[in-house]
């Protein structure tokens, strides 16, 4: 028996024009053919995926689901990580940001989160009419371009920026929570929520939520020299989904956490193909059965170097090798001498 289920992949670095990467049914052929067993689509590919369609027609979320469990597949979660970003950005971000929403919304920040909050809320109406239990997201950020200040950040600002997403995602929370469904936060720098701390206040401001749960990425982690792994023992009650992402981070004189404004090839941090990395994951696949972690192992490839469809049919195998198949007995068993009241009284001198 194993509690954790895979090899899946997340879909979102794979999405193309050419074959076979232009199309869901086409891409579904192709990890099937490397061993996968689910896929984690990402909803703002709307050539792959209509959200709202999904979410207003069980008929169109029914198609979807067999024809993916046509090809051997079953669609582990979707996910919304550009929209989730949308419910909440610093105005210093409005113009890189446009980009993740339709140009409908561009220069109109308020149009553009009232737009990512109702494909949230889709989201959770889909997932629901696809029989899915978790969802992937981020967070967004108000406070980020603070996370160092310099000047120092003004008193209450953190409790107001907290208090502000809180009250953004609280109503998606709940329509979340009537469908179902676990809304898992990816903690990932760059949002409001980047680590246990700030997922904690965050928890606090929506009255812990019983949907605020989590996505575990290591990866994230190592470029933040936090203890993945302690991480793990923590929120465990709460870790509802799982990115297995390798990353390696090797600090010199000149660089370390921030990067000095390089590009991913050169820098101090960088996220790595499964197994060319510094992630311990037979500790962490080891840390997540024994918690009993009953979600997907979902291959989510970003590497500085090694090619896609390399690191796809490589952790395919890598992830595959890690699930742990948990025994049904002690290894001591053997030497059981079976319950006897009194034989243990007399162990105990009680007798």
């Amino acid at each position: 028996m194993t509690t954790i289920k895979g090899p899946a992949i997340f879909l979102a670095q794979f999405l193309g024009d050419q074959p076979p990467f232009n199309d869901l049914e086409s891409i579904c052929k192709w990890a099937k053919s490397l061993g996968f067993e689910g896929v984690q689509i990402p909803t703002w590919a709307t050539s792959y995926f209509d959200l709202q369609k999904a979410a207003e027609s069980k008929t169109y979320a029914d198609e979807i689901k067999g024809m993916v469990e046509s090809h051997g597949l079953q669609i582990t979660e979707l996910s919304t990580h550009l929209q989730g970003q949308l419910v909440a950005v610093n105005p210093a971000y409005d113009k890189m940001f446009d980009g993740f929403a339709p140009e409908a919304y561009h220069n109109n920040p308020k149009a553009r989160q009232e737009w990512a909050v109702q494909q949230l809320k889709y989201a959770a109406k889909a997932s629901q009419n696809l029989g899915l239990n978790a969802h992937a997201t981020f967070s967004g950020a108000l406070l980020w371009h603070t996370v160092y200040p310099w000047p120092q950040r003004p008193a209450g600002l953190v409790e107001a920026g907290f208090k502000e997403l809180a009250d953004r995602w609280l109503p998606i929370l709940n329509t979340f929570d009537e469908c179902g469904v676990d809304l898992c936060y990816e903690i990932h720098p760059g949002e409001d929520l980047h680590d246990g701390i700030s997922y904690e206040m965050f928890l606090e401001k929506v009255n812990n939520h019983q949907r605020a749960c989590l996505l575990y990425d290591p990866s994230h982690f190592v470029l933040q020299c936090l203890d993945y792994l302690s991480y793990i023992d923590h929120y465990h009650e709460r870790i509802k989904m799982f990115h297995v992402k390798d990353a390696e981070f090797n600090p010199t004189g000149k660089q370390g956490v921030y990067g000095g404004y390089q590009n991913w090839v050169e820098r101090a941090g960088r996220f790595r193909s499964l197994g060319d990395g510094q992630v311990d994951f037979k500790a962490v696949f080891s840390k997540l059965t024994a918690y009993d972690f009953k979600g997907w192992a979902v291959m989510e490839w970003e590497c500085a170097l090694k090619h896609p469809e390399d690191g796809a049919r490589e952790g395919a195998i890598f992830i595959k090798d890690h699930i742990i198949r948990v025994t049904e007995k002690a290894f001591d068993d053997f030497a059981a001498t079976g319950i006897d009241e009194d034989f243990n009284k007399q162990i105990l001198g009680l007798k």
